[in-house]
């Protein structure tokens, strides 16, 4: 691997495997790894009652604040300390704590959305796209909003229907063209690290 940070975009739909990918590379790989996911960048919904929270498209472009993100990755990329945010999905708030994230030998940036906006791309030396069958990314969904994010089942569901599954169809498969990489979602995830170690190694 080249000296200085490979930027390592990992991208695909929600509950594809990306963060089940992430957690893995982080353990597997022989280098010093830092991460930093999209969704820490959401836009702050309290100046919205909490009824209304709820019915904002968070799965499209524009629920994230793409301008402070791609400042934090440019800072990074120049060797600067950043304050990356902390969001509350159960209020859909932008907490007052922050992480202090500093570049490593390898940055591992997560997001659905992350190869929709170009300047994004840009940044990133690497693209991943982890790809699974609708079905799948639905039920693991629905699992972790009932245990990570305080919605119910129905709730879950009804977010899939209205949001998820249209912004999918819209942004996000349509992304996966962008990648350098595809790996599968529903594979042991071991296995897609060594593919992506391969990869990193001749860069």
């Amino acid at each position: 691997m080249t000296v200085g940070s490979i930027f390592l975009g990992i991208a695909g739909g929600s509950c594809s495997g990306k963060t089940t990918l992430v957690n893995t590379l982080e353990k597997t790989l022989p280098y010093e790894v830092c991460t930093i996911a999209f969704d820490s960048y959401y836009c702050d919904q309290g100046h919205l009652p909490i009824e209304e929270r709820a019915l904002v498209n968070y799965d499209h472009p524009d629920s994230l604040d793409v301008s402070l993100f791609i400042d934090h990755l440019r800072s990074l990329r120049s060797g600067k300390l950043i304050s990356s945010p902390v969001y509350d999905f159960a209020t859909h708030t932008r907490s007052a704590d922050s992480i202090q994230v500093m570049a490593t030998e390898v940055v591992i940036i997560d997001g659905i959305l992350l190869l929709v906006f170009p300047e994004i791309c840009e940044l990133l030396d690497l693209k991943i796209f982890v790809d699974a069958p609708e079905t799948t990314r639905s039920s693991r969904r629905v699992i972790r909003d009932e245990a990570e994010r305080g919605r119910t089942a129905e709730q879950a569901e009804a977010q899939i229907l209205r949001t998820v599954k249209p912004m999918h169809a819209k942004f996000v498969e349509p992304s996966k063209k962008k990648a350098d990489l595809v790996v599968d979602g529903e594979i042991d995830p071991k296995v897609s690290a060594n593919q992506i170690e391969k990869v990193l190694s001749l860069m």
